[in-house]
């Protein structure tokens, strides 16, 4: 197969509000897999969290000044948001497969957080059958080190190839970014800024949104 085929780098997430870990992530793998289009997915009604704090359109304005400087194209695709059920993220990858046709490689990105409790989503298996799976981990992280649950890990170490070779097909592959340590976390961030304090790990777009528009105040 041709190493040439178009690339989708898939983000998901609640973004409430996004942060600079989500913008790193996203950059980091676009670059690392030479991405033809950045794809940011905001969660609707995500099942396995608490509700969110923010509306879908806050969310949606704060995710544009946040990715408007990655340097590939990028799409906010609210599918998710449309969805009135709970979200789960097998379903939003066959319907980008079926938007993105068979031989897109689509490649869903994950932080280290959501790797180490994959085994707990929905239909987590069958994630592979719709995209490569591409993770961020801490310098040094090794999947037999046990970071992760170990059916987990044995289904990344089977697939696991470079990030070169995420091209060479559509879906089943996986990667890990050892090298990418985010600390970051929304939950900090939304608890500082109820306490009327500047948080760190904000880009400075998103700040300057959240303070415009009076967000995250008891």
């Amino acid at each position: 197969m041709s190493d040439g085929r178009r690339c989708v780098a898939v983000l998901g997430g609640s973004f409430d509000p996004v942060h600079s870990g989500h913008v790193a992530l996203g950059k980091h793998f676009a670059a690392l897999l030479q991405a033809d289009e950045l794809r940011i997915l905001p969660a609707g009604n995500p099942w396995q969290k608490a509700p969110l704090r923010t509306d879908a359109a806050h969310r949606v304005a704060m995710i544009s000044c946040a990715f408007d400087t990655v340097g590939v194209p990028v799409t906010i695709d609210q599918q998710e948001i449309r969805r009135h059920t709970a979200t789960y993220t097998i379903d939003t990858l066959k319907s980008l497969r079926e938007e993105l046709g068979p031989d897109t490689a689509i490649a869903f990105l994950l932080g280290a957080d959501q790797l180490q409790h994959l085994n707990t989503w929905h239909d987590w298996r069958h994630l592979f059958d719709y995209a490569h799976l591409c993770a961020a981990a801490r310098p040094g992280f090794a999947l037999d080190a046990g970071h992760i649950p170990a059916e987990v890990a044995a289904a990344f170490a089977q697939r696991l190839v470079e990030a070169n070779k995420i091209r060479s097909r559509p879906a089943g592959l996986t990667c890990i970014a050892a090298d990418l340590d985010i600390d970051v976390s929304a939950t900090t961030i939304r608890s500082a800024l109820e306490r009327g304090e500047q948080p760190a790990g904000l880009p400075a777009a998103v700040l300057h949104y959240i303070h415009t528009h009076q967000l995250y105040k008891n």
